[in-house]
């Protein structure tokens, strides 16, 4: 079993930035991709991020440049640096991670933006 733990959520003023980290109970390798999904309030979830065993990286467009997504295996870790933060940028940041057709999913943080 896997365990995904998220952190770095919070509350900020638009334009601010936000580090977000996801720590697994296992090491990385394991996963052929991990990634970021956010979920509004009254909204589904959608895809922000993701980065492949192999780092490659892809994108929402909603991002405009603005995230980047990278990774740190002996941490164990996927992060998602968030800069230039929207209003509409207001979600439940959930980090995901792909092992064969499983995807195991964190329990999210809350990224609030707003002045």
């Amino acid at each position: 079993q896997v365990q995904l733990v998220e952190s770095g959520g919070g509350s900020v003023q638009p334009g601010g930035s936000l580090r977000l980290s996801c720590v697994s109970s296992r090491g990385i390798f394991i996963f052929s991709a991990m990634g970021w999904y956010r979920q509004a309030p009254g909204k589904q979830r959608e895809p922000v991020a993701t980065i492949s065993d192999t780092g490659n990286t892809a994108y929402a467009d909603f991002v405009e440049g603005r995230f980047t997504i990278s990774r740190d295996s002996p941490k164990n870790t996927v992060y998602l640096q968030i800069n230039f933060l929207k209003p509409e940028d207001t979600a439940i940041y959930y980090c995901n991670a792909l092992q064969g057709s499983y995807t195991y999913w964190g329990h999210g943080t809350q990224v609030t933006v707003s002045s």
